[in-house]
């Protein structure tokens, strides 16, 4: 079963995690996540690499267990690995890749959600 790994404190500078990406071969994209409850633990179809630019939150793991997050950790998402995002009370700002050109939505929804999805409408 493919896990969710943090690795802490990974990079210090914008330009380091350009570079990481560009070993990767991934697709950069920006995400911003404003207050917000904390979701039901999920999976992707994709793997997903992302980096915390910005901001504290948690994500949890397949368990259910809190991992603390925040500027310079990146994280690395298997295909099927699961976790959630944790309840942010602060903004946070990631750049999110992924293997290959995608609607960035359809790419991170979450998939079989163990629990309701919050209303995030308001």
């Amino acid at each position: 079963m493919a896990k969710m790994t943090i690795e802490r404190n990974f990079f210090e500078t914008r330009s380091e995690v350009m570079q990481d990406i560009g070993k990767s071969g991934f697709w950069p994209t920006t995400f911003v996540s404003d207050h917000s409850p904390e979701l039901p633990v999920h999976y992707h179809n994709q793997d997903i690499i992302g980096y915390v630019m910005e901001g504290h939150t948690y994500l949890l793991d397949e368990e259910g267990n809190k991992q603390l997050i925040g500027p310079g950790d990146k994280l690395n998402i298997p295909k099927g690995a699961w976790h959630a995002e944790g309840e942010v009370t602060e903004k946070v700002v990631y750049i999110v890749t992924l293997p290959e050109p995608m609607s960035f939505m359809e790419a991170l929804a979450p998939l079989e959600p163990r629990g309701p999805l919050p209303d995030m409408s308001s």
